[in-house]
């Protein structure tokens, strides 16, 4: 397991004041802390984030684990915004903050008087991200929920078995892309803000960031009219790229190039398949790819997906095992990359919780590598330590 990581953070001195809940919002925050911003998220009275109660599975002291997962490295406030006091004392705190994020209801914010164009007139230098389902304009009212977005985005139209239902992914894949596109273009706004003094409104919303993420699907239909559709495990452009049987579970083999097919052939002891007429090149083994998926399961029936995935690997063959995630964890610690990380409980500022247990940061920087300084706050823990007193003048 890691170990946290103490040290100046490449964002080091950034405050960003977080209106979001849920997973868009948080994700995206979440991963500027650990970069080394001081988040400070603000929640709603009594209840806070919603996925604070998104459970089972829950910690020991009834912590929803899905909140757990987006909100390390973030002091937690409670503002009661439907009162003047408490929007008083979000004023006062964004005038401390360089960015804000939020992902209301398009108008929400405006509404409740802290809005980008408010902001902005006495803080020209804020970053404001907004995150939405579906934009600012005609989508506005559309609730912004994962499972809807994959379903009119087209992403549940091109996963699962050609001849049964649309399927979701496994997680709340949308979310976690836009968080990602929020963080991105929040990076970008400091950039232009270093360099002029300007801060501008970021906004990113769901149903784009899906269209943008499907890539070669969407591209397919840009360019050339396809609309795609399910092939389960298959690709439409490349072959063997899918799972097969083996003697005991899936294998999947990631075949990109003439080479690497030619070792598979030889590694399955059928060298003869790379000289075949229907399988000489990828355009080949796509338009036969049923039988070539025929060919490979008879022979990867003789073993098992790990002896495969040990054999192919060697003769240089992307394959592995379909792992559940406890397998896929242990996976990354044999190859030596970083899985989970443990947070101790941070007396010295405020904190008197327990420990939390966290999945690493993905990105590796080799001179400000991400932090893991505070586990994941209890609710408002912060309030007092942050927040001015009600009726406090905002600063100018």
């Amino acid at each position: 397991m890691s170990t946290p990581h103490k040290g100046r953070g490449a964002l080091d001195g950034l405050r960003i004041a977080d209106f979001s809940r849920v997973l868009a919002g948080p994700y995206a925050t979440m991963l500027l802390g650990d970069l080394g911003a001081d988040v400070v998220k603000v929640e709603r009275p009594g209840i806070g984030d919603e996925t604070r109660a998104w459970h089972p599975p829950a910690d020991h002291d009834g912590t929803s684990t899905y909140f757990l997962s987006v909100n390390r490295n973030k002091r937690s406030v409670v503002l009661d915004l439907t009162t003047e006091a408490g929007r008083e004392q979000a004023r006062a705190l964004v005038a401390e903050c360089d960015v804000v994020v939020e992902n209301f209801r398009p108008g929400t914010m405006a509404r409740l008087g802290l809005g980008h164009e408010q902001l902005r007139a006495r803080h020209p230098e804020l970053i404001y991200c907004s995150i939405s389902g579906f934009g600012s304009g005609a989508g506005a009212a559309i609730p912004g929920y994962d499972l809807l977005v994959q379903a009119v985005g087209g992403l549940m139209s091109v996963t699962g078995t050609a001849d049964g239902e649309p399927v979701k992914a496994g997680v709340a894949l949308v979310d976690v892309i836009t968080g990602l596109h929020a963080s991105l273009g929040i990076l970008a706004a400091l950039r232009h803000r270093d360099a002029t003094g300007e801060g501008q409104r970021v906004e990113v919303n769901l149903l784009g960031s899906l269209l943008s993420a499907m890539v070669n699907q969407a591209s397919a239909f840009a360019v050339a009219g396809v609309v795609p559709g399910r092939m389960g495990n298959a690709h439409p452009s490349i072959a063997p790229y899918e799972t097969l049987p083996t003697a005991d579970r899936p294998l999947a083999l990631a075949v990109g190039n003439d080479r690497q097919f030619a070792a598979l052939a030889e590694a399955v002891g059928d060298p003869a398949l790379a000289l075949d007429d229907r399988f000489r090149t990828n355009a080949d083994r796509v338009a036969h790819r049923a039988e070539l998926r025929d060919l490979l399961t008879e022979r990867l029936s003789a073993e098992g997906a790990d002896h495969w995935s040990t054999v192919l690997l060697a003769a240089g063959v992307p394959a592995g095992p379909v792992n559940t995630l406890d397998e896929a964890f242990a996976y990354a610690q044999k190859l030596g990359l970083p899985g989970i990380v443990d947070i101790p409980a941070a007396p010295a500022d405020g904190e008197e919780g327990r420990p939390s247990r966290q999945v690493a940061h993905p990105i590796a920087l080799s001179r400000t590598p991400a932090q893991y300084r505070l586990p994941p706050p209890g609710l408002g823990r912060h309030s007092t330590q942050i927040l001015p007193p009600a009726g406090t003048e905002p600063t100018t």
